[in-house]
Parts: structure tokens; C-alpha cells; sequence
């Protein structure tokens, strides 16, 4: 006789609720038979997933899956971000560059008297003549505008400003404001000495 209880079942493949009944029938039926192995009798501990088991799964999963379509989807819409970053840099780049090769005070006699706007833009002569101008869409020297570009708007400011030994008056500060479609802003500043 065995020291742990026999088990019967090789005979059934199957592990079904009728297999279990037979199996606890032999038990106390026939003492004597030849002990199995769990694993020969099919009642060993199954390897499975109880059903409360597999929902805490999905509702797991689920979360998860929500956490990491979530973050993709702010990716996605924050990829646009620095495209109109970089656009807006370009643009006040552009203009700061574009101011600081006029002259530092206008000419005299003869210099641009005005009026100072986008439209007459072709005809600044110095860095003092861009102090106030606004952009609304982003144009070349001539007035044509860029395409691709109807969005975005700059300000200039020109003032008196000292940097390391030039003093004040002999020193301009441009700052350069450009407004993305979105409504974020970037300013670039440079200065433009009397030289």
C-alpha cells in the first residue's frame, strides 16, 4: 500500500469533472492500487487562470495601454511644437539680420523720413527706422509675402542700450518678437554698434 493516497486515472485523458468523481471513487474503492504520480493521474495543480484572475488581467492591460495611447497621442500633437519653434527662430533671425546691416543712424541729409510701416519696409535706411514695426504674416523686403508663413507676426523694438565698453549712445538693442499660429513667442535679441 502506498503512504500518500493512490490516485487513479491514466484511463482518462481528460481532466473534467467527471474524470475528478471517478478518481475520488477509486480512492476509497480500491485502496490498493498502484500509486500515480499527480502528474499520471491528471490531478495535479493545474496551470491556468481562474476567471477573476483573467479579468483583473485585461482591466490591467487595459490601463496600461490607455497610460502609454496617451502619451503617444501628446507626442503626436506635441511633434508639431519645435517645427514651429525652429519656423519662429528662422523668422526673427531673418529680421535681426536684416536690421543690423542697415546703417546706425540715418543718413543726413537724404535719409528715409517716413512713414514707418510694412508697407514702406523697402526704403528703412537705418536701424532706427524698423523701432515699432510690426509683421503681421512674414514678407520679404519687397512686400511679397512668404508662403506658408500668413501665421506668424514680429515685432521689432529698437532701442539706446550700453554693452561692454560702447556706451549708450553709441549702441542699439534690437529685439525681435515673433508669434507662432499657435500663440507661443520667441524673442531674439542683438545689439548693433556705431562703427
Amino acid at each position: 500500500m502506498c503512504t500518500n493516497p493512490c490516485r487513479v486515472g491514466a484511463a482518462w485523458a481528460k481532466r473534467s469533472v467527471t474524470h475528478i468523481v471517478a478518481v475520488r471513487w477509486a480512492r476509497r474503492a480500491l485502496p490498493n492500487l498502484r500509486c500515480l504520480t499527480p502528474e499520471e493521474d491528471g490531478l495535479a495543480k493545474e496551470a491556468g487562470f481562474s476567471l477573476i484572475e483573467a479579468i483583473l488581467f485585461i482591466v490591467v492591460v487595459s490601463v496600461a495601454l490607455a497610460a502609454v495611447l496617451q502619451a503617444f497621442n501628446q507626442a503626436a500633437v506635441a511633434s508639431a511644437d519645435p517645427v514651429l519653434r525652429r519656423q519662429s527662430l528662422a523668422i526673427a533671425q531673418s529680421l535681426l539680420d536684416e536690421i543690423s546691416f542697415k546703417a546706425f543712424s540715418p543718413p543726413s541729409p537724404g535719409g528715409f523720413a517716413g512713414p514707418y510701416n510694412a508697407a514702406t519696409r523697402s526704403q528703412f535706411d537705418a536701424v532706427p527706422d524698423y523701432n515699432g514695426l510690426t509683421l503681421n504674416g512674414i514678407s520679404d523686403l519687397s512686400g511679397t509675402a512668404l508662403a506658408g508663413l500668413a501665421g506668424y507676426t514680429a515685432r521689432i523694438s529698437v532701442a539706446a542700450a550700453a554693452f561692454g565698453s560702447v556706451p549708450a549712445a553709441a549702441g542699439w538693442r534690437i529685439t525681435v518678437t515673433v508669434t507662432d499660429p499657435a500663440g507661443r513667442q520667441i524673442a531674439l535679441d542683438g545689439y548693433r554698434a556705431n562703427y
